[in-house]
């Protein structure tokens, strides 16, 4: 079947393009390199490498040398059908560099500080030294054009210096050394080190296309490059929030916030393009942003990435390793000059990273762990050598050269950082801080990632406008509000700086402080937007609820109604998200001056709700820096004295207070516990408030079945006659 498919294959690619061997490149290419990915990854590998081996095993290299008829069969020289699966491929480094763009988290560069910069200047300048040096000693016959020597060791220079931040970040996951504070810096490291490969990639190209290198043209580069970074990550950045928000909220079609992402993507890399520096670096920037977008959902950053690593990953990767042809290793000149450049780029990247981590304060183990970590050149390298060769600027030759130091570094670096990490003890402070992180992680408001705000413009509106805000503004969480109240009201509240925008907006500015003094890190800023619907409330917030608001905060002006039930409006507006809610019911000063303090009763009852109202209710204590009371009530059995409770009831309770206190302990608050034994559960909370001075009672509750919104006597006895505002945490 193979040999008498063979000669179709050659016919159908002879005369011109043919969108069937288009599609079997596309089928073998997808195949082979997902396959050996595969298999990479259950070896402790990335999966990049198997990809690029499936390249290099139906290239020239094995599957052109064994049977070339068959070869040249599915990858036919003609340049007509070139053309279509290298489109495919440009393609695919467009999408890789908005995936790495998007997994750069500035935010953790911050954080790693001194260190990382430190790491990845002298491990980018002492390789591309090393790598530029190389480039003028290289022979004539490994250039292209002997003319443009200076443009190739740069590029050369770049190859080398430039870590694999896809690479390492996967090596370090994998061995859950994320988060611990050399993992941090490891992969902030790689983080700067691809930003600085990304600019002089542009800046290269541009001298590139100019054909010397003068100083004209260095300075055109050079400014033009700055100033595009410049406006990206300002006005830029604030764009393309905007038009993420927009696609999110507005558009009703199916995947239609990744369409704008990848227009986003092609407009940039045309742009860069425009002022003579290469689409990578456009691609690369508009993935920082669009990775910084306030609401770019986990579910749409996971589609994003099945795309392109089920799809252009194995295929951009397998055709690099297509171009590579190894047979050229025997001779032995060209061989002892790859197994040079592997040298060169291993001992500069080592050396580079290792001083770096010195100058950093950082111990010898532990450079030594980073400098392992910092070899990997993997996918970026590829992608460099990829543009140099498709603008003549390198030779197949050299392109192969790099290609090998690439897959053979890459191969080397788990091995070699899994035995050096292994050696790093873990410090006391970074075992609490991992432990919070982990517990954390697992709670129910890191994981909210967008709030929606239903109120009036009433004081009880502004209040839980205001609480939205404090929450909220700890994670630098967006919020939007969705006015229910009456329009001329609206308007008057906004005119008179009394919205629940503006609360809302207050509140966050107040937890940002507390938050900096406690973790000397400031959080992000809460963008807030507002949004009025007056006409149909239980709409506008269905409306709301699809856009990925994963807790709605209600304030409405009436909370119960004259009966002592609940307002029918805010039964309404309730039942219109099917998510987690927050209802709040302000009281006292709290209706008067929504800035005013905290004194926090929790009762509690170890359930899930229970478990949520006990992470607001620490959200708000840390917020106000006071601490909270946890209230068992433990409801006695006729005949039975306190006494004489059963000791598995004692345990339970015990249970339940101590999470709580663990709870407010990670998040560096205090937390007084009490059981109290009461037939009426009600009473003993509203006893309790009244002894303590409570101005905030926090509760967990479930809606019971049924038409109208019910959670049980007790919480309908405590929003009747409590003098202290409540929060009921469904």
């Amino acid at each position: 079947m193979i040999l008498s498919a063979e000669p179709a294959f050659a016919a159908s690619g002879a005369g011109g393009p043919s969108d069937v061997v288009f599609f079997v490149q596309i089928l073998v290419l997808l195949f082979a390199g997902r396959l050996l990915g595969e298999a990479a990854q259950r070896v402790g590998q990335p999966a990049v490498m198997g990809q690029l081996i499936a390249g290099l095993l139906l290239g020239p290299s094995v599957l052109g040398a064994l049977w070339p008829e068959l070869q040249h069969a599915i990858f036919p020289p003609n340049p007509g059908q070139k053309s279509m699966i290298d489109a495919v491929s440009q393609l695919g480094i467009l999408l890789l560099l908005l995936l790495t763009g998007m997994e750069t988290d500035l935010k953790l560069v911050r954080r790693a500080g001194r260190a990382a910069t430190s790491v990845s200047m002298t491990g980018v300048a002492v390789p591309f030294v090393c790598g530029f040096l190389l480039g003028q000693f290289i022979p004539d016959s490994l250039l292209p054009d002997p003319a443009q020597r200076t443009v190739a060791s740069l590029f050369l220079g770049t190859a080398l210096s430039i870590s694999s931040v896809k690479i390492v970040a996967m090596v370090v996951r994998e061995m859950n050394f994320m988060r611990r504070n050399l993992g941090q810096v490891i992969v902030a490291s790689a983080i700067i080190d691809d930003t600085i490969g990304w600019v002089i990639i542009a800046i290269t190209f541009s001298l590139a296309s100019h054909g010397t290198l003068d100083a004209t043209s260095l300075a055109k580069a050079v400014v033009g490059t700055l100033l595009f970074l410049i406006v990206s990550l300002t006005v830029g950045r604030r764009a393309v929030f905007t038009l993420i928000r927009w696609a999110n909220d507005s558009m009703i079609s199916e995947a239609g916030v990744i369409s704008v992402i990848v227009l986003l993507m092609v407009a940039m890399a045309l742009l860069t393009q425009g002022i003579g520096v290469h689409t990578v670096l456009g691609a690369f920037v508009a993935g920082i942003l669009v990775g910084e977008s306030p609401i770019l959902t986990k579910q749409i950053e996971q589609q994003i990435r099945g795309l392109i690593a089920g799809l252009f990953m194995p295929i951009f990767f397998a055709m690099a390793g297509l171009s590579a042809d190894l047979s050229i290793l025997k001779d032995p000149t060209l061989l002892l000059l790859t197994l040079g450049l592997i040298a060169i780029a291993s001992f500069g990247k080592f050396g580079g990273a290792f001083l770096g981590a010195e100058f950093g304060g950082l111990s010898k183990r532990e450079a030594l762990a980073l400098a392992f970590g910092m070899n990997a050149r993997g996918s970026t390298e590829v992608i460099v050598a990829t543009i140099g060769l498709s603008m003549g600027v390198l030779s197949q030759d050299l392109f192969t050269m790099i290609v090998a130091m690439a897959i053979l570094t890459t191969l080397a670096m788990p091995p070699t950082l899994r035995w050096a990490l292994g050696r790093l003890p873990l410090s006391e402070d970074e075992s609490a801080r991992l432990a919070r992180e982990e517990f954390e992680a697992k709670g129910f408001l890191p994981n909210v990632e967008r709030f929606l705000v239903s109120v009036d413009d009433s004081p009880n509106g502004r209040f839980a406008a205001r609480v939205a805000g404090l929450i909220a503004g700890a994670r630098g969480k967006p919020i939007t509000v969705l006015h229910l109240g009456e329009e001329e009201r609206t308007k008057k509240a906004a005119k008179e700086e009394q919205s629940p925008e503006s609360a809302a907006k207050a509140g966050a500015a107040a937890v940002a402080e507390v938050e900096q003094q406690l973790d000397e890190a400031k959080p992000a800023k809460v963008d807030v937007t507002t949004r009025a619907n007056v006409e149909n409330p239980v709409d506008a917030v269905a409306e709301e609820a699809r856009k990925g608001h994963d807790l709605m905060v209600i304030g409405l002006e009436r909370t119960l109604d004259p009966k002592g039930t609940f307002d029918e409006k805010l039964a309404a507006v309730a039942s219109g998200f099917d998510g987690p809610s927050l209802i709040v019911a302000g009281r006292g000063k709290h209706l008067e001056r929504p800035e005013s303090g905290f004194r926090i009763l929790l009762p509690v009852s170890g359930t899930d709700v229970s478990r949520r109202a006990a992470e607001v209710a620490v959200a708000l204590a840390r917020a106000n820096d006071v601490p909270i009371t946890a209230l068992y009530v433990s409801s006695a059995v006729e005949g039975q004295s306190r006494r004489t409770r059963a000791s598995v009831s004692r345990r339970h309770e015990e249970e339940i207070l101590k999470d709580v206190a663990l709870l407010a302990e990670r998040y560096d608050t205090e937390a007084r516990t009490s059981v109290l034994v009461d037939g009426h559960p009600d009473e003993a909370i509203l006893k309790v408030a009244k002894r303590g001075r409570h101005n905030l009672i926090v509760m967990g509750v479930h809606r019971r079945p049924g038409e109208t919104m019910f959670f049980g006597n007790v919480v309908l006895s405590v929003l009747q006659k409590s003098d202290a505002s409540v929060l009921l945490v469904s």
